[in-house]
């Protein structure tokens, strides 16, 4: 058996709660993910003296073919509930990711995105905060859900404040950390160092991450409080949610922000001497100057305290991943027409669709293990279709997560070529290069989370923190990879998208 510990260490603080209780004493184990309050029996170890999920009997063994039967949450939901949970906000996040490439689409010929190449860098990076910021509050909060941590009005307001205001801490962190690598890359690729497009990226990512991490993170606490109220799975419904609206919104304020400071700092007068750095410099000192205000309240709530010293290296990590994807981005605008419209949709369906895995995978751990302990009959490293299809209690929803893919790409498509070329322009080799494409992509990122959800658990990490980062960020690479390898073989045959449009 894989994860199972050899002895109980001094460290996991094991306390006993009932010394004068009849019948098997419980115990409290506190872990270094924070989380205590995890209560186990002694019939939680079994014969060979390893601790065990709670609710197992004593040296139970559970077959390959019955795996999947085993449910990904306290009680087992139907099969049918899930897919309704998951599919409303999975195609309302769909339109989200439609309008995001609408947006691109419109906007990549403003002067500011043709004139400072580091801005499509900056997209998908900044999209992905959606990813590494809420979701991961989405994950965190859908899991205290799920534990009946929300039961309490107090603890409620506590969790809530204490989560915003570590999401405005990294957004913060996080945009400053991406603008220096958009502006290196601007750098490298125009051959000088121009100071006023430098202070123009900083402000316009440090206020496009932190307004629309605070709209999103609003978002979410209603849906997932809504949804914990209306006996909802909150991680089958929050993180789509929040996907929905992340990508445009990102997309939106972005553009209209850099192309409102980008106006402002063009010189105003005759010998074009004069420009305007107010806006900017001001922008920046009011966010850097709230900074130390966020960490106060973080530093000083429960929820939040620990996450703030050890969240950092996913989320930065994460970033630089998405700032690749965002080198590709700038590549593949100018060489294939139309790949701005469809790389946020590849890109979003992939990273909300292996959001929702990653959320089930996490709360599932957290309501039947201790972190260090794996579930009894389950491996980090797995056959990838016993992910996909058949053989681990995972397997049931990511098949419907890949018929989801499927079906919702192949609407996606053709909604958003209709809505930006006016017609039905598709052709039969594009829609299953595009399809394949995305399918792979998905595929990939389904595995992954299995192998890192079970990985970070393993190595006492909260995978609500540690992993939904990396995945999101890895979606945003893989997605602008495979898109702009379709484009690629397409162009290859002379069949590029777009070229029968008249």
């Amino acid at each position: 058996m894989v994860g199972a510990p050899d002895v109980v260490k001094p460290s996991d603080k094991v306390e006993d709660q009932s010394p004068h209780v009849t019948g098997s004493p419980i115990f409290t184990i506190s872990d270094d993910i924070g989380c205590s309050g995890s209560t186990y029996n002694m019939a939680s170890i079994n014969s060979s003296g390893d601790l065990k999920s709670p609710g197992d009997p004593p040296d139970k063994r559970i077959t390959d073919a019955d795996a999947e039967k085993q449910p990904l949450s306290g009680k087992e939901e139907r099969w049918w509930n899930t897919l309704m949970q998951v599919a409303v906000p999975f195609f309302i996040a769909g339109c989200g990711t439609i309008g995001a490439g609408l947006v691109l689409g419109t906007v990549k010929d403003w002067d500011v995105f043709v004139n400072v190449s580091a801005i499509f860098v900056l997209v998908p990076s900044l999209s992905g905060l959606k990813g590494n910021l809420d979701m991961c509050l989405a994950s965190r909060l859908s899991t205290q859900a799920n534990l009946g941590n929300m039961d309490s009005t107090k603890e409620v307001i506590s969790m809530v404040v204490g989560n915003i205001s570590l999401v405005q801490v990294q957004a913060i962190v996080a945009a400053t950390v991406v603008s220096i690598f958009a502006i290196v890359i601007n750098t490298i690729a125009d051959g000088t160092v121009n100071g006023n497009y430098i202070l123009l990226i900083l402000a316009s990512a440090v206020f496009t991450a932190t307004t629309t991490c605070f709209v999103l993170d609003f978002v979410m606490v209603l849906v997932i409080y809504a949804s914990h109220k209306f006996k909802v799975n909150p991680d089958n419904v929050a993180t789509p949610l929040a996907a929905s609206i992340g990508d445009i919104v990102s997309n939106s304020v972005l553009a209209v922000t850099a192309q409102y400071m980008y106006e402002q700092i063009q010189p105003h007068n005759e010998d074009k001497s004069e420009v305007s750095l107010w806006q900017p410099i001001v922008l920046m000192c009011v966010y850097y100057c709230m900074l130390p205000m966020w960490v106060f309240v973080v530093w000083r709530n429960r929820y939040t305290k620990t996450v703030l010293t050890t969240g950092w290296t996913p989320v930065i990590s994460a970033l630089f991943i998405s700032g690749i994807g965002g080198i590709v981005l700038d590549q593949a605008v100018d060489q294939y027409p139309g790949y701005e419209v469809f790389q946020p949709i590849v890109n979003g369906i992939g990273g909300n669709l292996v959001c929702v895995q990653s959320s089930r995978l996490a709360t599932h751990l957290h309501q039947t293990a201790i972190p260090g302990v794996l579930p009894e009959n389950t491996r980090i490293m797995e056959w990838p279709w016993k992910t996909w299809f058949f053989g681990t209690p995972a397997a049931k929803v990511a098949r419907m997560l890949l018929v989801l893919a499927v079906l919702g790409q192949t609407i996606f498509m053709v909604v958003a070529d209709v809505v930006y070329q006016g017609i039905v322009t598709v052709q039969f080799a594009f829609g299953l290069t595009y399809l394949v494409c995305s399918l792979l992509q998905v595929m990939v990122l389904l595995y992954l989370a299995y192998v890192f959800i079970h990985l970070m658990w393993k190595k006492k990490k909260d995978p609500d923190n540690a992993a939904i980062p990396y995945l999101t960020a890895l979606g945003d690479l893989l997605g602008s990879v495979f898109l702009g390898l379709a484009f690629f073989i397409l162009s290859m045959f002379g069949m590029q998208y777009g070229n029968n449009v008249q």
